[in-house]
């Protein structure tokens, strides 16, 4: 149990603002005091104010929407934003602070003294209720929608024994309705053009309290947990929101404030703020804010360390809060969580141990009920959002790299240099392709699935390959909610990814995520729609082999796309319950499948179909993995264990290979059934004629490895070094000066003119070994006599 409380930071400096001069901002310059005009005192003053104030920010082409506009902070925003060149709509309603009352005079003012000093600007006299409205009059005068500030905003002050539900009702229809409703309507728009900058309005009522403002103060923390979702859902479309809780004299304030301190708290000290958390330069996403009087300060949560009150298979009672109380409001030593993840994630863990042990005891004072049956059953078949998932070489040796590949072991090099003759991804580099459906929150769009992500544990995976990975692709995803399982302490997920090359079907992967603590609904504990775990066989291992992970093994495999601070962050690791933090459970996953695949297929991709594996025990990085494997058939069960502990963490697992005869198969028949081949022929015929001539200008020997597949299907020499000169299908019979690879298709289309050789070999289209320079000397073999 731990106890939360605000903490504000106060920086101990900062820079002028809006023409405030703090005690602590640099002096006005005695030269700008002097009343002169001349060049060079201009010119210093410009030079000062660039060294103190750095360079301007400007908003040039930006589209700026500012509701509540037509007086106060709202007409202080647009001012700003219009000077710094950005094209504003100034909203407004009209009515008084009481939400009384409409009209057009509030926003035309603003509008004309925008556009008297230059500016552009346009009004709108709607709601923010009707946000659609108001939002397609900047898409009709400008055509785009880059920030909004949600400032509109009534008072109707009363206690809370007075509040009528039209007083309640109609401050959250202003405030927290009405900024989500124009919110929504510009959201699609930012996200489209990858680029937003979003502004909620709280107060320090909502923050704190205050007597007489139950509902505004309601409303107002409200908007801080809508703006704290968006940061995070626009985080990937380069859409930020930030919230403010300013301190300023308006017509809202002029009933709480005296009037010498409504006059005394400017607008004007609160809009540099504002315009700085909307610039397209400014990081900050998430933040909040209280402003006034040219200070600032960002708010963040605290919690303290807290206190287990429960034992194992004992009842938790209030008794056993009360002893702990102290320590439960002790906030030495307190955390500061800054994501849902953080703040659950060691609740997390003790469940997930105290699960282990036996079962979670009953708590007899409560009286929660379980989610529905029904709402999990009307998940399944429900489809995730497509997404496609490109990569290139990079991403596969990235990859590689992640999961334990190295130079040390030269079978290793097709995993990790692209100029290799037979580069090849890792079969295991396709849950990568998959885990997109996992990681981009499309989970939470699923009716009847309602997740805490921070609860959500990966108990399984599976992949399938129907052919090998290309060296680089563009694939296809579509996932879908195959199954959902009860299994009492938790809800098992079954997600399906199916992932397509064109039309084609490459790889399938099913990831059996374990969310703690939602089981217990009625649902079935088992599907044959599954792939099932097997266990290992009841005997001493066929082979074993180990790895030692590196300190940085999963700072290094996190690049390829799993974020979780989990794996990366002290204070992150430690919130979960562990000591520091730990390896990804697919890296370990990868590392055991590179095991297989060297092993028992001498790093063949092609042999690689399908593996399976539970996630046991957590690895941290510089332990050393052994992976324990048994042969039966073309199945290869195998465990994964931590050396020197013995912790099983990966188990019931297995690869399937594809039999050496299937392969065999499907690799055409030396020079059968490729184009090149022909054409090989064809420069024999012609050197009959030239070779004599060639040989002099050449002097060298080529050997060529033509693929079809991704596997060598002939080998073709042409000698340009003795006698006339020949042309024969195999490797060359002495030693060849340069090897040149290259497919069946980029060979015929470097013959015929559409592919140039030089590109072909920067692009890792084409290989060559040996002495790469005489390959220039091929134009004339391919050109100029054998006119191809």
């Amino acid at each position: 149990m731990r106890r939360r409380t605000w903490k504000i930071r106060r920086p101990s400096s900062f820079q002028k603002f809006a023409g405030h001069s703090p005690s602590s901002a640099p002096a006005t310059p005695p030269l700008l005091l002097s009343g002169s005009r001349s060049p060079a005192a201009l010119l210093v003053c410009v030079s000062l104010q660039a060294l103190f104030m750095g360079s301007p920010l400007r908003f040039d082409g930006r589209v700026v929407l500012v509701t509540g506009a037509g007086g106060g902070l709202g007409q202080a925003y647009a001012l700003a934003f219009a000077e710094r060149g950005a094209f504003v709509v100034v909203n407004d309603l009209g009515g008084d602070f009481k939400g009384v009352g409409k009209g057009s005079l509030a926003a035309d003012k603003v509008v004309e003294e925008i556009r008297r000093k230059g500016g552009k600007a346009v009004a709108n006299y709607d709601s923010v209720e009707e946000g659609e409205k108001v939002v397609k009059t900047a898409l009709d005068a400008f055509g785009r929608i880059d920030v909004v500030v949600n400032n509109a905003g009534i008072l109707r002050d009363r206690s809370f024994a007075r509040i009528s539900d039209e007083d309640w009702d109609i401050i959250h229809r202003v405030h927290l309705r009405g900024s989500f409703q124009v919110t929504r309507a510009a959201w699609d728009h930012m996200k489209k053009q990858k680029y937003g900058r979003i502004i909620m309005t709280s107060s320090a009522s909502g923050i704190y309290g205050n007597f007489g403002q139950a509902n505004y103060s309601a409303a107002k923390l409200g908007l801080l947990g809508l703006a704290n979702t968006l940061a995070i859902e626009g985080r990937k479309s380069n859409i930020h929101c930030n919230t403010i809780a300013p301190n300023a004299g308006s017509r809202m304030t002029q009933t709480v404030m005296p009037e010498d301190l409504v006059e005394a708290l400017k607008p004007e000290y609160v809009a540099p703020l504002v315009l700085w958390l909307c610039h397209e330069s400014c990081e900050e996403n998430g933040g909040l804010f209280e402003v006034g009087a040219g200070w600032i300060g960002k708010l963040r949560w605290e919690r303290t360390l807290g206190a287990i009150v429960r034992q194992k298979n004992h009842p938790m009672t209030p008794e056993a809060v009360k002893a702990n109380w102290k320590k439960i409001c002790n906030f030495e030593n307190a955390s500061k969580p800054q994501s849902i993840q953080e703040s659950t994630g060691s609740i997390i863990e003790v469940l997930s141990k105290i699960d282990s042990e036996g079962g979670i005891s009953a708590n007899h004072t409560s009286h929660a009920t379980s989610t529905a049956t029904s709402g999990f059953a009307g998940a399944v078949g429900q489809k995730l959002p497509s997404f496609s998932s490109a990569y290139t070489e990079l991403e596969a040796i990235m990859y590689a790299l992640g999961v334990g590949a190295s130079i040390k072991d030269p079978k290793d090099l097709k995993f990790v240099y692209e100029g290799s003759s037979d580069f090849s991804c890792l079969p295991t580099f396709g849950v990568i392709i998959g885990q997109k459906s996992i990681m981009g929150g499309g989970l939470a769009e699923i009716p009847g699935l309602s997740i805490n992500f921070a609860k959500v544990l990966h108990g399984e995976q599976y992949l399938e390959l129907y052919k090998p990975l290309p060296r680089a692709g563009k694939l296809k995803c579509e996932a879908v909610v195959a199954d959902v399982l009860d299994k009492g302490s938790g809800v098992v997920i079954i997600i399906d990814v199916f992932s397509y090359s064109e039309k084609e079907l490459t790889c399938y992967n099913q990831f059996s995520l374990f969310l703690v603590g939602s089981g217990g609904f009625g649902g079935k504990r088992t599907s044959d729609k599954v792939k099932v775990a097997v266990a290992v066989p009841n005997r001493p291992p066929d082979a074993v082999l180990t790895d030692t992970t590196s300190l940085n093994q999963a700072a290094l495999y996190r690049l390829s796309g799993d974020w979780n601070p989990l794996h990366i962050d002290p204070n992150f690791a430690s919130l979960a319950g562990f000591d520091k933090p730990i390896l990804h459970g697919l890296c370990t996953f990868g590392f055991s499948a590179r095991h297989v695949l060297r092993h028992f297929a001498d790093n063949d991709v092609s042999r690689f179909k399908a593996i399976k594996a539970r996630f046991a025990k957590p690895v941290y990085p510089g332990q050393t993995l052994q992976t324990e494997m048994w042969k039966e058939g073309n199945r290869i069960h195998f465990q994964t264990k931590v050396q020197g502990t013995g912790d099983i963490v990966l188990s019931n697992a297995y690869v399937d290979l594809a039999p050496t005869s299937d392969i065999s198969a499907k690799i055409p028949s030396e020079g059968g059934e490729l184009q090149s081949t022909l054409v090989f022929e064809e420069i024999g015929r012609r050197l009959k004629d030239v070779g004599h001539e060639v040989v002099k200008k050449v002097n060298a020997v080529f050997e060529w490895h033509i693929t079809k597949g991704g596997n060598v299907g002939a080998k073709w020499t042409i000698d340009l070094k003795s006698g006339s000169g020949k042309v024969y299908q195999g490797p060359a019979k002495g030693a060849a000066d340069t090897t040149i690879i290259l497919s069946d298709e980029d060979f015929m289309e470097v013959v015929l003119g559409r592919l140039d050789p030089q590109k072909a070999f920067f692009s890792g289209r084409l290989k060559a070994k040996g002495n790469i320079m005489l390959s220039q000397k091929l134009q004339m073999i391919l050109k100029d006599y054998a006119k191809l």
